[in-house]
């Protein structure tokens, strides 16, 4: 058994890691209800901007713009969107399992992977499958609009120039505090579903476009692309504070849990320890007799 200075050692430990893990919950509890509200007003304008698209889509007879075209999957780029710092469970873990599964489930001849946050990049820039030569470490310490065009506008330019046939993202939904949902999606090409003729039974009036609706839909296609992606952001960070919560929240109460075991086990020692020199005390008055 261990001494009682071993144990009053370790006891100190432990509260002091209880008292750090209950301040962390608090700051990401804190964090994660603004968090949380931005990427839920994000939604309603995500879900207008897609129905807008259709509407648009829907007046125009031909549909051709260059994040619309389809071609072979041959190069192509993954973006990783983890977090900037761990103690979030298997928040980071899942992700990166995810894009392992994606790049050993496709056939593709060349992979580039851009990391979004720290996690991402300290995880892959140890593994074999090469990184763009621009990724984005600490940007959910501030996430901005212009992050996630200059993201956007990147993955375009290399689309439209034919230097990547698809772009996937991989990261974290926001669910609730207990539940985020790792999910795989297709950025580029722009699937035609998101632009189809979705007003087949549309009546009313018809609306009055200016200009026409083939140039309203090549500026809504870069805007919708961009929103996409400060969107996933939003709820990559909501989801981060989420799991960093439950996580917390867990490393407490193990620790409380330690504590009364090893708070039991210090009495038990401490009361053996007495009853030892108890008796000690009197076979030795007894052998002075």
């Amino acid at each position: 058994m261990a001494s009682l200075i071993d144990i009053r050692r370790r006891l100190r430990s432990l509260k002091n890691t209880q008292q750090i893990t209950k301040a962390m919950k608090m700051v990401a509890a804190a964090r994660l209800r603004r968090a949380q509200d931005r990427a839920i007003a994000a939604r309603p304008y995500a879900k207008a901007l897609r129905e807008v698209l259709a509407s648009v889509s829907a007046r125009v007879s031909e549909i051709s713009h260059p994040l619309l075209a389809e071609r072979e999957e041959k190069n192509v780029a993954v973006l990783i969107v983890a977090g900037d710092r761990g103690l979030a469970g298997a928040f980071n873990a899942n992700v990166n399992r995810a894009v392992a599964q994606l790049l050993s489930g496709k056939a593709w001849e060349s992979v580039t992977l851009t990391a979004i946050g720290k996690k991402a990049l300290e995880f892959w820039r140890r593994r074999k499958t090469p990184l763009s030569a621009r990724n984005y470490p600490g940007v959910f310490s501030r996430i901005e609009y212009a992050t996630a065009k200059e993201i956007a506008d990147g993955l375009a330019a290399a689309f439209a120039e034919g230097s990547i046939d698809a772009a996937y993202i991989v990261y974290n939904e926001f669910r609730s505090v207990m539940s985020q949902i790792v999910r795989v999606d297709r950025l580029l090409p722009i699937a035609r579903a998101e632009v189809a003729l979705a007003e087949a039974a549309r009546g009313g009036v018809e609306p009055l476009f200016e200009p026409d609706p083939a140039t309203i839909l090549s500026r809504l296609l870069p805007r919708y692309l961009e929103f996409t992606v400060f969107r996933i952001l939003l709820e990559s960070a909501a989801a981060e504070y989420g799991a960093r919560m439950t996580a917390m929240d867990s490393a407490s109460k193990n620790a409380g849990d330690m504590i009364d075991s090893l708070t039991l086990t210090y009495n038990r020692a401490r009361q053996a320890r007495i009853t030892k020199e108890l008796i000690e005390i009197v076979s030795g008055a007894a052998a002075q007799e």
